[in-house]
């Protein structure tokens, strides 16, 4: 298998995959075998999500309102604000979503850390615009626990997504993909990875902004995949620089919420009326020192793998990691065990 010429190595696994995709949301763990081999799964269930403290009926019934007004709104404003202004009307439009959707918002910039290893600036700021130079490109990656992870980056700075195809279909946040101009992908489909990673390039050459979830996969929050290296070619392709973002949700504690989690069988619906009757979820963005391309994906995507995982975590095999409890924690003691 030539690494650089075919993109399906990228996402090949140690072993075939057999916990439910959840990329698959209707069907159960019995019955969702692995679509193929390359095919992006998480061992995340319904365990690993925690009941959360629940907000009052009227709260809810408040933060509904409050998201359906915004989509509403966002069209006609958006055509009404001027193009040199709208920027910071998207970014103040999803940080006002995140809020209606009861999720609080932490932003943290180490870019300046002069390397993985040097101190950094762990104070809790808001900052203006993402971290690239103006007017250049930007990829723009972190892990991914659910759909609220498109909210909290667009509120750092309003960008495209590389996001599942049906995306568009989705209750509520359908319009919202639209209006991002989200570039669909169907991991089911391998052949159509070089036509993805085409659209990235032009937008990415062009000095947009661009998000994507290289894993591939949602996780509970607790647990990791790896960043599948493919998507990472239209970096390499275009010179375009990397700002990996370290994305995890708190509880009110401090400790990791897995309440966004968008895991197992779970629906939009399902998830959705879990975030909004949480309470004291908050979303911590830490946007860490840009990585340039350079010429190989497989790199670029381990430099940018380290950089968001950090020192802390316990390596079950090539293509997952975890720490806490529920199923991700079986994995980690069975391997201990054997």
């Amino acid at each position: 298998m030539t690494e650089t010429t075919d993109l399906r190595s990228d996402t090949t696994v140690l072993e075939p995959a057999t916990p439910i995709s959840v990329e698959r949301t209707a069907a159960t763990a019995a019955d969702a075998p692995a679509v193929h081999a390359w095919m992006p799964a998480s061992p995340c269930g319904a365990g690993c999500v925690a009941v959360p403290d629940t907000a009052g009926a009227l709260r809810c019934v408040v933060r509904v309102l409050g998201v359906v007004g915004l989509l509403v709104a966002f069209p006609v404003v958006n055509v009404a604000t001027p193009p040199a202004r709208r920027t910071g009307l998207h970014r103040w439009y999803a940080r006002a979503a995140l809020r209606c959707c009861g999720i609080g918002l932490r932003i943290v910039d180490e870019r300046g850390a002069g390397g993985h290893g040097a101190a950094t600036d762990t104070r809790p700021r808001e900052i203006d615009g993402a971290a690239a130079d103006s007017g250049r490109g930007l990829l723009v990656v972190a892990g991914h626990v659910g759909w609220a992870d498109v909210l909290a980056l667009a509120a750092v700075s309003p960008m495209g997504f590389v996001a599942r195809g049906d995306l568009v279909s989705w209750p509520v946040l359908g319009q919202l993909a639209r209006l991002m101009r989200v570039i669909p992908i169907d991991r089911q489909r391998l052949r159509q990875l070089p036509e993805v990673i085409a659209a990235m390039s032009v937008r990415l050459a062009a000095g947009e902004r661009v998000g994507m979830f290289p894993e591939g996969t949602t996780w509970c929050g607790r647990a990791h995949g790896r960043l599948r290296p493919a998507l990472f070619q239209a970096a390499v392709d275009t010179a375009t620089p990397v700002q990996p973002i370290r994305l995890r949700y708190l509880d009110h504690t401090g400790e990791t919420s897995t309440v966004p989690g968008f895991v197992g069988v779970d629906t939009f619906i399902d998830s959705a009326r879990r975030v909004l009757r949480a309470k004291g979820v908050v979303a911590e963005l830490v946007l860490l020192p840009i990585e340039e391309p350079g010429s190989d994906r497989h790199d670029l995507a381990e430099r940018c793998d380290r950089a968001i995982r950090g020192r802390t975590e316990v390596r079950i095999d090539a293509h997952a990691t975890a720490i806490g409890t529920g199923p991700t924690r079986e994995i980690v003691v069975a391997e201990a065990a054997s």
